[in-house]
């Protein structure tokens, strides 16, 4: 069996990882049948920290072909990303075809293997923000549409698909990132050089991302956040805010002046983890990281007006408050743990599960 994985990012690399561990261990174990991965970097996002010691630290096969798309408007990056994806699809002749998540490159593999006739399986399937301003909800609305296999991470995720009419090949197999934060958190405990670097103490900080267009690409919007950014520093509860590079280009054009906020470059995916596990409370915009905060059992604070990631907010333990910065202020002053933690997305084991299901289902069946 020869599945074809399309990645563009380096999130998507991290939540394939766990499957290809598990794939590599299902063939292994000698399992019926062997399954060959051959792994598609599009080049959607380029990355410096996606070098060689990347790969190497969280165990992550490099990819096998890189498509060097790079970045560009939505409409020209897609196709550039359809046509070239398309020309392996014909090569390769794979299986199946596996895309993650909701960027430009989930949505392009998705289209070139249906064009191709090809058996679909989109991880992170049923998710919904129901904001269609969102270039990735409708990456993500039209990939589960496109999909013979949906693997979601959560009930909900679930329910999503069923209100759309969408219930065959649907699977609740758990949270892939789930997998990846118990793999990764005891390689970044080892490393616990960013802390000293940064001055920081565990609980006694608040950690900050900001990276979403809907944010940095406002003036208002990003002016409003750092200002609460700041206020929140001034009130003796130091901020760490590790600069996204559109965020940085942004606060450069804007000209805003944050002296006291703690800017930082762009942080490796473990010590992100292990800033996130000691911080006091985080501010964000990221999907991702607010499931880790969650994880770690840290208070969230998610500077958007909407969440796809609706069990962190019922528990308790995530509140949205959009971008005003009195209300951020407020919410970070009330921040405390949850009063309630059942873990909604799985057992650590939704890749093992992705490669078992994947490779017994008969997806010639009508």
């Amino acid at each position: 069996m020869k599945i074809v994985t399309i990645v563009g990012a380096r999130p998507q690399f991290i939540k394939a990882a766990p499957v290809s561990r598990a794939i590599q261990k299902h063939n292994l174990e000698g399992a019926d049948p062997q399954i060959k991965e051959i792994i598609v970097h599009t080049g959607q996002h380029y990355d410096d920290a996606m070098s060689a010691v990347f790969f190497r630290d969280l165990d992550i096969p490099n990819p096998h072909l890189n498509l060097d798309v790079g970045s560009g408007p939505h409409g020209w990056q897609t196709a550039q990303m359809l046509m070239r994806i398309e020309e392996v699809l014909m090569a390769q002749k794979p299986d199946m075809v596996l895309v993650y998540g909701d960027t430009n490159s989930t949505l392009a593999g998705a289209l070139a293997a249906v064009k191709l006739h090809i058996p679909l399986a989109h991880v992170e399937a049923g998710l919904r923000s129901f904001n269609r301003e969102m270039p990735e909800e409708h990456n993500r609305v039209v990939s589960d549409h496109l999909s013979s296999l949906l693997f979601c991470p959560t009930q909900t995720a679930v329910n999503n698909l069923a209100r759309e009419r969408i219930t065959k090949g649907v699977h609740c197999v758990g949270d892939v990132m789930y997998d990846s934060v118990l793999f990764n958190i005891h390689l970044a405990e080892k490393r616990l050089h960013i802390l000293k670097k940064y001055n920081l103490k565990p609980k006694s900080y608040a950690l900050a991302t900001v990276h979403r267009a809907e944010n940095t690409d406002d003036p208002e919007r990003l002016k409003s956040i750092l200002n609460a950014l700041e206020e929140i520093t001034s009130n003796d509860l130091p901020v760490i805010l590790p600069l996204h590079p559109r965020t940085r280009k942004k606060i450069g054009e804007f000209n805003p002046s944050h002296n006291s906020l703690g800017l930082v470059d762009p942080v490796s995916y473990l010590d992100m983890l292990l800033l996130e596990k000691q911080a006091k409370v985080i501010l964000t915009d990221s999907g991702g990281v607010q499931k880790e905060a969650y994880w770690f059992k840290v208070p969230c604070v998610t500077l958007r007006n909407e969440t796809e990631w609706l069990e962190t907010v019922e528990s308790g333990w995530n509140v949205i408050v959009g971008y005003e910065s009195m209300s951020i202020i407020k919410a970070v002053e009330q921040a405390q743990s949850g009063s309630i933690h059942q873990n909604a997305y799985g057992d650590g084991l939704a890749a093992e599960e992705i490669v078992n299901i994947a490779s017994s289902v008969n997806l010639s069946d009508p």
